[in-house]
């Protein structure tokens, strides 16, 4: 005896619930544009600050190199150690957490690198590092 059989249903796919989501994104786009245009109509002259600073967060340290012969190189400069004080204290005021690292040569004398964190000290930085490398051989 043969069996009957139903046709099968296609499958389909059902976007009601998609097309009311697109509806409401595009609803709400209209409406904060709306609110944008609002808030640019007005025309107001907004107040000057002559000491306003910047939002943005700490800078990077400041690397100050000690080369071998004594020199001081700051950004591929050359400074001496007054150029050196007036460049970190300029630093400071502009931002009061400003870190320096002093890389000095392993062969420079260890007054050179002293006078350098001397200098620092004085300029009123507080963040200072003294910049080294691990000896491979763990001794």
């Amino acid at each position: 005896m043969p069996l009957k059989s139903m046709p099968l249903e296609e499958p389909a796919i059902n976007l009601t619930s998609m097309l009311d989501v697109v509806l409401l994104l595009i609803l709400y786009f209209l409406f904060a544009t709306q609110f944008i245009q609002e808030e640019q109509q007005y025309d107001i002259q907004l107040p000057t600050v002559p000491d306003a600073v910047a939002l943005t967060g700490q800078p990077d340290e400041i690397v100050v190199n000690v080369e071998e012969s004594g020199l001081i190189v700051v950004r591929s400069e050359q400074k001496s150690l007054t150029e050196l004080q007036a460049l970190l204290e300029l630093a400071r005021e502009k931002f009061p957490g400003q870190a320096v690292v002093v890389r000095g040569d392993g062969r420079v004398p260890y007054q050179k690198v002293m006078d350098v964190m001397s200098i620092v000290r004085r300029a009123g930085i507080r963040n200072l590092s003294l910049a080294n490398r691990p000896n491979p051989a763990g001794s």
